[in-house]
């Protein structure tokens, strides 16, 4: 198991504290309801198959299995070298792009966590290069699309190392060619520093009203960042529109990209080493309950995918959104018909930017939904509370990332031992003001009755 980070001495866990009240809804009707009131909910599906027969029907009819997780993987250790060259801090991890699992068993980072309770966090606000969940998604999109252009060109064959794409020649053939992304800030950071980082163009498209900081992070590595008036489906609209439009021009597709998901399935084999090497047992008896926040949901998807296959139903994954965002939710709770947050009267306005998504992926939907063992909604307040509760314990995340804590409450009923994952999706790169700023917020809601 990776080494944990640092955490500053003289920290105590306080006595554990009850999760946020959620209403806990019996049926599809009643969950619609509260989700229509924009109030806290839990959902468990009545009606899932076991996960050896959802996965056998993706493989039969999109064709994708074990096999391309495996793929995904090989190809990302095989540019452990290139890596590092591109960013020396890979360095210390071989080259591998990937986070710790931090052991929080006997630490009060979520409400309602039992002392004892066997309890981890996989640290992805701490993932190298891109600083969240999004960097294993976008770096494997980029650099398959790299090693697509050179061969093309040429100037790659098969069995070269990957090191030949730093060379000149691949620099200048990359430089008359962009990649493109719309994103609501994460994606966008993975996207564009590989990108960048790699020769490309790198173009960004955002909304309006996304974090100001993230979009002065990426125009300091060099991308372009075009802000949009409308959400974050607006800007993935215009920027697909824009690259069908620009010759040379590749856009990441995060609303329907493969690549991307396959790039995130990877998360679970590295998990699975992390935890075999702690000892930790994954079983019917003892299962792996995880806890992921969910924006357009490819992310999300794409590890519950990956650990669907190692595990089957040894493996509990819930989605967790906000109360004004539950797209994922929405479009379960709907039979898979495409719909909005806001055909159901919600704003989608949330301080958690990296979840403020209207509609979710299709091919999440499509390839993952059925495998998703339960959902749950929370309130800008508790995600800011928890960055506040969990800063006191040395972590530091950003509010997307705090509503991985705030499940706990939907197991309430289920009796079996279990070992608790707390999957964060970003936070170290967030300005030391911005940071502040979001725990004093917290530690002011906290407070008040």
């Amino acid at each position: 198991m990776d080494r944990p980070i640092s955490l500053p001495t003289g920290l105590t866990s306080s006595s554990p504290r009850a999760p946020e009240r959620h209403l806990v809804a019996r049926d599809v009707t009643e969950a619609l309801a509260a989700l229509r009131a924009a109030q806290p909910l839990c959902y468990v599906p009545a009606d899932k198959r076991p996960a050896v027969e959802v996965l056998a029907d993706v493989l039969a009819r999109h064709g994708i299995g074990r096999s391309d997780v495996d793929d995904a993987d090989t190809r990302l250790r095989r540019w452990a070298s290139a890596f590092i060259r591109l960013f020396p801090e890979l360095e210390a991890t071989a080259g591998l792009i990937e986070s710790p699992l931090l052991d929080m068993t006997g630490r009060n980072v979520a409400p309602g966590l039992a002392i004892g309770d066997p309890a981890f966090i996989k640290a992805d606000h701490a993932l190298p290069v891109a600083g969240s969940v999004k960097a294993r998604g976008g770096v494997y999109e980029v650099i398959k699309h790299a090693e697509w252009v050179a061969t093309s060109a040429g100037l790659l064959r098969s069995g070269d190392t990957p090191d030949l794409l730093l060379t000149p020649a691949c620099r200048a053939l990359f430089a008359d060619r962009a990649v493109a992304v719309g994103s609501t800030g994460n994606l966008g950071l993975g996207i564009g520093i590989m990108a960048s980082a790699l020769g490309f163009k790198s173009v960004v498209h955002m909304s309006h009203d996304a974090k100001r900081w993230k979009k002065e992070l990426l125009r300091s590595r060099g991308v372009t960042v075009i802000e949009h008036r409308g959400d974050y489906a607006a800007a993935v609209a215009a920027g697909r529109a824009e690259a069908a439009a620009t010759a040379g021009s590749y856009f990441v597709d995060d609303e329907n990209s493969l690549q991307l998901f396959l790039g995130y399935s990877t998360a679970a084999l590295r998990l699975r080493d992390q935890l075999d090497a702690g000892c930790v047992e994954v079983s019917a008896e003892r299962p792996l309950r995880v806890y992921l926040p969910c924006g357009v949901g490819g992310a999300p998807a794409g590890i519950t995918f990956g650990l669907k296959l190692l595990y089957g139903d040894a493996v509990e994954c819930y989605f967790a959104e906000p109360v004004a965002s539950p797209c994922f939710l929405l479009r379960m709770l709907t039979g898979g018909v495409r719909c909005s947050v806001y055909d159901v009267g919600l704003d989608n306005r949330t301080e958690a930017d990296g979840l403020a998504v209207a509609e979710a992926s299709e091919l999440a939907v499509a390839l993952t939904g059925p495998l998703i063992d339960g959902f749950y909604t929370v309130k800008d307040a508790t995600l800011l509370r928890q960055v506040h509760r969990l800063h006191d314990e040395g972590i530091d995340i950003e509010p997307s990332a705090a509503a991985a804590f705030l499940g706990l409450g939907i197991n309430a009923s289920r009796g079996s031992a279990a070992t608790e994952i707390f999957w964060t999706t970003g936070g170290s790169f967030v300005p030391a003001a911005e940071m502040q700023s979001y725990i004093a917020r917290g530690a002011s809601l906290a407070e008040s009755p």
